[in-house]
């Protein structure tokens, strides 16, 4: 039973995040250097978080204190990488021979806006995916067993409900890295104020678990998720007839 609520648990958090780098990203040596770059500035984060931690030693047994300054160190880290990229990325598009020219508005630079959206994809996927990993690692490791969570009257629904918040948050922070991205671009910092906003929220509303209030913890992170990721998918350009096209494609690609 412990190993199947380990495998269920990974498939739930890590699936949806490995299939994204499976079939947009690990074809491309490119992105695969923008993702492992995004992981690394987020790891950069949980340095200075655990730093900023160990320093304030009056505050140590205070989680929101750890976990407030740890989304702050994060979103400034993703300001960093979001300027790093915009210096280098005459250079990532001369090194990118394998994509399609794309056709969209480029500036004088020459980087298409397309481009543009798919490096702040790719990195906030790279920030996800490390987060996803510190956030759930433990619990799953401790899931392996001896015994079964729950059975010593903790809640029997947590494994699974971590798993699905760890979801949530990979999916999340790709989702903030293409409006905050965006948001830089265009000189639109609101969207940047909402990215910061809503991630303080969804962070902070984790404190609730120790209450095993996860009724209100994973609806709210799922709603956010949907209304977030629908208002990236039209500053990205998709449109309602775009979606209709893409199955229609799909649907006439697999026809017997």
């Amino acid at each position: 039973m412990t190993l199947m609520q380990l495998f269920g648990a990974l498939f739930v958090a890590y699936g949806p995040p490995m299939s994204l780098f499976i079939f947009t990203i690990a074809h491309n040596p490119l992105r695969v250097i923008v993702m492992m770059a995004g992981m690394f500035f987020w790891l950069i984060a949980l340095l200075l978080s655990s730093i900023w931690w160990f320093a304030i030693v009056p505050l140590r047994e205070e989680l929101a204190f750890a976990l407030t300054f740890s989304v702050l160190f994060q979103e400034l880290l993703r300001f960093a990488y979001f300027k790093l990229l915009r210096k280098a990325e005459d250079g990532l598009q001369q090194f990118n021979q394998t994509g399609p020219s794309t056709t969209t508005s480029a500036d004088s630079n020459g980087t298409s806006d397309s481009a543009r959206h798919v490096y702040a994809y790719v990195a906030g996927l790279g920030f996800g995916t490390m987060s996803g990993i510190f956030q759930l690692v433990n619990i799953v490791a401790d899931s392996k067993g001896p015994g079964t969570v729950g059975i010593n009257g903790g809640p029997p629904d947590f494994l699974i409900t971590s798993a699905f918040l760890t979801m949530a948050m990979v999916l999340l922070h790709i989702i903030w890295n293409v409006l905050f991205f965006h948001g830089c671009e265009t000189k639109k910092y609101y969207i940047n104020a909402i990215v910061v906003a809503s991630h303080f929220l969804i962070s902070e509303l984790t404190l609730l678990n120790e209450q095993q209030l996860y009724a209100v913890t994973l609806p709210v992170a799922f709603l956010v998720l949907l209304v977030l990721s629908s208002w990236a998918f039209l500053i990205v350009g998709g449109s309602f007839s775009s979606v209709c096209i893409s199955l229609r494609w799909k649907s006439q690609r697999y026809a017997l």
